[in-house]
């Protein structure tokens, strides 16, 4: 198998880097759209484990409420067995890990929040050959689903799988639905999109060009649904209901998410690793909502083909 070097690695960086920046430019433009003046603010950290990253935020804007765009490419001393558990292999192994992941959470109850993160992870291991790996992906939590941005989205992220194989995007759908997935409400986080880890089943070169895809297609699956719902009304009945459902995001965030317990395990920056979390968001007892509001997990949030 080949193994990355340190061009390689190199390489990733700077589509990373390139990515986060066209994404930020992209979503302000956005927000200028929308009548507001919100910019991504620029964070850059250091770690003293070695590496460090670049955070970008954006808050109470007038489309997006909060969103940040994070890259990072971290060196790790000795991965804790804590932090390894699907690859024990690995334990007390230096590491390197980049990536860039986001969370968006718009102002209007009409638009869909969204994630996506793509990352490369390699493992040097002393006297053997180094363990490498690609993942990422993309999903939608929308309040109020629109039949059409949700087909689109899923034909999206069908599209930019073709050329990488006719099972890949019925694959990482299910990992989707599977990975995003709140045991304890029994109900999916979002109506899905793609999802992948451990990927090294192909060259480095077959597996960079499909992280590369699955970030460009973000962006391009999400401007679309910015652009036909961020003008919709919306009442403060609406709103509420978008606050209560962001708890459900919150929720899945802090208790089931790889990234932040492995961030949390691995000493991670925690403003970074929270950033995902939303500046405003309730939880009622018991709410009662509309047949509409109550649709949305009747029927949007269970896996599904979206694209019959």
């Amino acid at each position: 198998m080949q193994h990355p070097t340190s061009t390689d690695i190199q390489r990733v960086r700077t589509f990373l880097l390139d990515l986060q920046e066209r994404i930020c430019t992209a979503l302000e433009q956005q927000e200028t759209l929308g009548g507001g003046t919100a910019k991504f603010i620029i964070d850059d950290w250091e770690r003293a484990e070695g590496g460090g990253g670049r955070s970008r935020v954006l808050q109470d804007g007038e489309v997006i409420e909060k969103g940040g765009v994070m890259f990072s490419h971290i060196n790790i001393r000795q991965l804790p067995a804590s932090a390894t558990a699907r690859h024990p292999e690995i334990a007390g192994a230096k590491a390197q890990a980049l990536g860039v992941s986001l969370v968006i959470h718009p102002k209007n109850p009409n638009v869909p929040t969204s994630h996506a993160n793509i990352r490369l992870f390699v493992a040097e291991r002393e006297g053997k050959d180094p363990i490498w790996w690609f993942g990422g992906g993309f999903d939608l939590t929308p309040f109020y689903p629109n039949d059409d941005d949700i087909k689109q989205w899923h034909q999206n992220a069908y599209d930019l799988c073709q050329p990488f194989g006719d099972t890949v995007y019925d694959e990482h759908k299910k990992w989707c639905d599977d990975y995003f997935y709140l045991k304890h409400r029994d109900e999916q986080r979002g109506v899905g999109g793609l999802f992948f880890d451990d990927l090294n089943c192909w060259d480095f070169e077959k597996c960079f060009a499909y992280m590369q895809a699955v970030g460009n297609g973000y962006l391009n699956s999400i401007l679309p649904i910015f652009e036909k719902n961020q003008a919709k009304p919306y009442t403060q009945e609406q709103r509420e209901f978008q606050l209560y459902r962001r708890g459900r995001y919150v929720e899945f965030n802090l208790v089931y998410d790889r990234g932040t317990i492995f961030g949390l395990q691995t000493g991670g920056r925690i403003e970074s690793i929270l950033v995902s979390l939303p500046n405003l968001v309730s939880w009622s007892y018991r709410p009662e909502w509309s047949d509409e509001e109550q649709r949305l997990t009747d029927y949007y949030l269970k896996p599904r083909n979206w694209l019959e």
